[in-house]
């Protein structure tokens, strides 16, 4: 096997075994039969199940304590030297306090145990954008999903022992103990350290915590951009192809619209949408003066419950090998698995996620944990992209902004200009999901879908997009949506789904100066009839409704705007004279 001969590497590992004390170090190169070896002996210790590999080749079933199921917040936390560099909106311990504290959890923590070194990258090794890290860890279902998730492999090792920086990540299941769970994030370090816990969202590092924690902090500093973001690529008939990025919280269709299949009328015609990430965007600036996007990531890790042949048939295809299930039911009949609204047929004798026996026809539990996943590799996805295997950003000719909204946002209106677009994004609020532990259901702001994931004060963040802004000659249209607005019997008004390609195309048109807008408080609205509703069983009331700015809804919205932006001492004067018109036009309304 090809060693790491980096001194610093290798004084940084020695240190971090040192204190956690594992029984054995090995060295992940990224081949088969390396990852082969490794899953075997999680077989062996029962860590993880393996399915049915005539129905599901090369997949694995995991399972999490029942306590430990979700991105915990309050337990991640942001340390840096000064508090206000953390801002607000995330939870600051000081670096020498919270590493003091650490090392009391880490010391030993590894006894009896092999500690796993992932070399990896986030991006394509040796493009512009690519990042490097290195995460220890004592857990194989890290060292597999990570295999899934990043790039790992000899490329990685060549870059580190050419000199490269890398980001360090170390990691321990240690006891699986709630009360002693901490992600913790030293930005000025680039330094992650997460223990007691194995969900995938708390554990996987190059995720959420280096893509976005540690990233939004890299890009300010380096004049780039971290984004929770998919990227998107649109054909039409002529074969032109367009990009656009969509910011959306945690379980609000942002995998649907990434996997998107178009309505039977616009495939005959000839329209295609492709893949490029579904979940994380890098974007830099081109000579061009344009915003390119890259996904940094090799795999989805998706929620499971309610995805199916109709909501996202092209992410139900991608799981179907090499893909890790996390807290789903299984059918022990023929060792598959299911989660709710896969189909209508549960299985009789199953597992329920925590390993309880189930009968999903007669029982009045749920089968699948509301938050359980899938990390599924990105080449399985029926609809990847070619530009996701290069690593080089594409264009990007709109930026979508939505939440789940029952009834005051539109089904979509789009920003006057740049900075008022990025006042749409830090005004941007959502009801609350299963993928984060605390009450669903609840109104909560959510700017940029980065609220959990912005590494600094979230108030030089919007500094930083109007920063960003000012360098762009041709700078990305930018958008809101909301799919799930509702009726007075709380049903939705818009199908969702492929649909949404209609209101896509909208945007696209009016990012080429196509289409017409009518101008609203909130900002330009397509017309009615502006929107593309052939094939589709949806009156012109009904879209009308979709597009109507209520005022009283409005004004609370304005109240919710200003509570919540009443935390940031200070916000860029750009966002507050954006809310301060949007204030004044409503109360004209």
């Amino acid at each position: 096997m090809t060693m790491v001969t980096n001194r610093v590497v290798n004084d940084w590992v020695k240190e971090m075994a040192e204190m956690t004390k594992p029984d054995d170090i090995v060295w992940l190169d990224g081949s088969k039969e390396q990852l082969e070896q490794i899953k075997r002996i999680a077989l062996e210790t029962g860590e993880m199940i393996e399915l049915n590999q005539e129905k599901l080749p090369g997949c694995l079933y995991y399972r999490t304590n029942p306590k430990d199921v979700a991105r915990d917040e309050k337990r991640t936390v942001i340390c840096t030297t000064k508090k206000e560099d953390a801002g607000p909106t995330n939870n600051w311990v000081a670096p020498d306090e919270m590493y003091a504290k650490l090392r009391g959890l880490f010391d030993g923590s590894m006894k009896g145990r092999t500690m796993y070194a992932i070399p990896f990258s986030m991006g394509v090794p040796g493009t512009e954008f690519a990042k490097i890290g290195i995460e220890l860890t004592d857990s194989i279902y890290v060292v597999l999903s990570m295999a899934i998730m990043t790039r790992v492999g000899q490329e990685v090792i060549d870059e580190l022992n050419a000199g490269a920086d890398f980001t360090r990540c170390l990691h321990s299941k240690a006891q699986i103990n709630e009360q002693e769970k901490y992600i913790a994030h030293f930005p000025e370090d680039n330094t992650i350290w997460s223990i007691n816990s194995a969900y995938g969202g708390n554990v996987l590092l190059g995720k959420k915590c280096l893509a976005l924690r540690i990233g939004s902090y890299l890009g300010r500093q380096e004049g780039w951009m971290a984004e929770h973001m998919l990227i998107l690529k649109i054909e039409n008939e002529a074969g032109e192809a367009k990009y656009v990025c969509g910011a959306f919280p945690s379980a609000c269709g942002k995998t649907n619209l990434a996997m998107l299949t178009p309505p039977e009328y616009f495939r005959k015609k000839g329209y295609k949408v492709s893949t490029v990430g579904d979940d994380i965007s890098w974007l830099r600036i081109g000579s061009d003066g344009r915003l390119y996007a890259v996904n940094p990531e090799n795999g989805f890790f998706g929620v499971a419950p309610g995805t199916n042949e109709k909501s996202n048939p092209n992410a139900l295809r991608t799981t179907h090998k090499n893909t890790i299930f996390t807290n789903v039911a299984r059918n022990l009949d023929d060792n598959t698995v299911w989660w709710e609204k896969l189909d209508n047929d549960p299985p009789e004798n199953g597992e329920d996620w925590q390993g309880r026996p189930w009968n999903g026809k007669t029982s009045s539990e749920k089968g699948a944990h509301p938050n359980s996943r899938f990390t599924a590799p990105a080449e399985n996805c029926p609809t990847i992209a070619d530009e996701f295997f290069t690593g080089e950003g594409v264009p990007i000719s709109a930026i979508i902004f939505g939440g789940r909204r029952a009834k005051a946002e539109p089904l979509v209106y789009e920003a006057r200009d740049w900075n008022h677009g990025v006042f749409m994004g830090s005004a941007m609020a959502s009801e609350t999901t299963a993928a984060a532990n605390g009450k669903v259901g609840v109104v909560r702001h959510d700017p940029m879908a980065m609220l959990p994931f912005c590494g600094y004060n979230m108030a030089d963040y919007f500094q930083h997009w109007i920063d960003m802004g000012k360098k762009m000659t041709n700078p990305p249209k930018i958008f809101h949506v909301n799919w799930f607005r509702t009726d007075e019997n709380d049903e939705f008004l818009w199908p969702g789904f492929g649909d949404n390609l209609r209101v896509l195309l909208w945007m696209l048109d009016r990012c080429d100066g196509k289409a017409d807008a009518a101008e609203t408080p909130l900002g330009y609205e397509p017309k009615a009839e502006d929107i593309d509703v052939t094939g589709l069983d949806i009156s012109p009331e009904k879209i009308e409704k979709l597009l109507k700015v209520d005022k009283e809804a409005w004004k609370e919205e304005v109240k919710g705007i200003e509570e919540f932006y009443s935390q940031f001492p200070w916000l860029p004067k750009e966002v507050r004279d954006s809310f301060d018109k949007l204030k004044s036009e409503v109360e004209k309304m």
